[in-house]
């Protein structure tokens, strides 16, 4: 239970949870675990930012007392009320005593809502400083980065950003550094965090992030609540952010999103991912069943386009599409081109019900939908492999 040092007089106090699997209701796989970072900040007064998920506060409070005794403790910034940053909160203010809790007015109603405990909370708001001695903490309002309580911490003098939900990445691991880990992995989680979490707030993602850009802050680090912490050029998350909330960074792939009953749906699908590949794109297939719902939100993200099937039961989609037609309304992404497919019997609805979901995901529709009725004829495997290669020229 080591504190890991970042910074002079800054320590990663944080929890480690290789064992959690979903987040969010189960909506979100968390493959690799999470961790849930917290940060000492030791000056003449000392402040803690961010606490942790309740059932590990024993460990984040081992780690600060290898430090200092955790009664020493003047200050506690709370950047974000959800529970898996704020449930030790209740035991932090019991033991620190009379440290003062600080927050977003915002964030005042929420706490209180979750833990009635009376605390005597100070709010602050963008561009108050808190002084702990030549160290000096600044904040920014982050209003839906990703709740509308969220702040970012900015500690002056080092020149770190601590952004709590923001650029982070739910990833557990001993390293603490975006820099010692597996570039593949960190990246897929970091795209995979944005996708599910904050793509439907894309254009407060944008404002915000140009707002901080034209203030000139100096950032060295940026050390987020969940994951690793970027040190290494760590604008280039930033930048990565800003094109994710306007669509770009797009790869040349196209994301083909079915599940079949007998097969027919199957089969149009393998022909479409022909069409799309000689095209000159690389169709990523995915069989829904087989298929993680998050991870097709983060292979989304930078895919030019997406193709969903299903075959139709009861006039309507299979039971399996449902949770990825619920992600693409939900999170909603805007102008992402798409198309829908599928077969049937002797009627059918799942196509429809496909493209309304789109249209309410504020997604672009670029071709009428691809129906078959039974088995899928020759002739009509050749059109859905045409269908695949218009599909590709329309999205490139």
């Amino acid at each position: 239970m080591e504190p890991i040092k970042i910074a002079d007089d800054v320590y990663w106090v944080g929890a480690i949870d290789y064992s959690i699997r979903t987040f969010h209701g189960f909506s979100y796989s968390t493959h690799h675990g999470t961790t849930y970072n917290a940060y000492l900040i030791v000056g003449d007064k000392t402040a803690l930012v961010d606490a942790v998920y309740g059932p590990f506060a024993e460990e984040m409070f081992a780690r600060i007392s290898r430090v200092m005794p955790p009664s020493d403790i003047d200050y506690v910034i709370s950047n974000h009320a959800e529970m898996d940053h704020s449930g030790a909160l209740p035991e932090v203010m019991r033991r620190l005593g009379n440290a003062e809790l600080l927050c977003t007015k915002r964030a005042v109603d929420v706490l209180q809502k979750h833990y009635p405990d009376g605390w005597d909370i100070q709010t602050v708001a963008t561009g108050d400083e808190l002084d702990l001695g030549g160290k000096t903490l600044r904040f920014y309002e982050a209003p839906m980065l990703h709740w509308p309580e969220s702040m970012f911490t900015y500690y002056v003098e080092e020149e770190i950003l601590l952004p709590n939900d923001a650029f982070g990445q739910h990833y557990a691991t001993e390293h603490r550094f975006a820099d010692e880990v597996d570039q593949t992995v960190l990246w897929h989680e970091a795209e995979k965090y944005y996708a599910n979490i904050l793509w439907p707030l894309s254009r407060q993602v944008q404002r915000k992030i140009e707002e901080v850009l034209k203030l000139g802050l100096p950032i060295r680090m940026i050390a987020p609540s969940h994951g690793l912490i970027w040190r290494k050029d760590p604008l280039e998350i930033v930048k990565r952010y800003l094109s994710w909330a306007k669509g770009e960074r797009l790869q040349d792939k196209v994301l083909i999103v079915w599940d079949t009953m007998w097969g027919s749906t199957t089969k149009l699908a393998r022909a479409i991912a022909e069409g799309v590949r000689d095209a000159g794109l690389t169709p990523l297939m995915r069989l829904i069943p087989h298929s993680d719902r998050s991870d097709i939100m983060a292979d989304l993200l930078e895919a030019r386009g997406i193709l969903v099937g299903s075959s139709t039961v009861h006039n309507d989609i299979l039971p399996t599409v449902a949770p990825i037609l619920s992600d693409l309304e939900v999170l909603k992404p805007v102008g992402k081109k798409a198309a829908a497919f599928g077969s049937y019997g002797w009627g059918g609805g799942a196509v429809r019900r496909i493209q309304e979901s789109m249209t309410r995901g504020k997604m672009e529709i670029v071709m009428e939908p691809l129906t078959v009725k039974w088995v899928p004829s020759e002739d009509e495997l050749r059109a859905a492999y045409e269908y695949g290669q218009q599909f590709a020229e329309k999205v490139k």
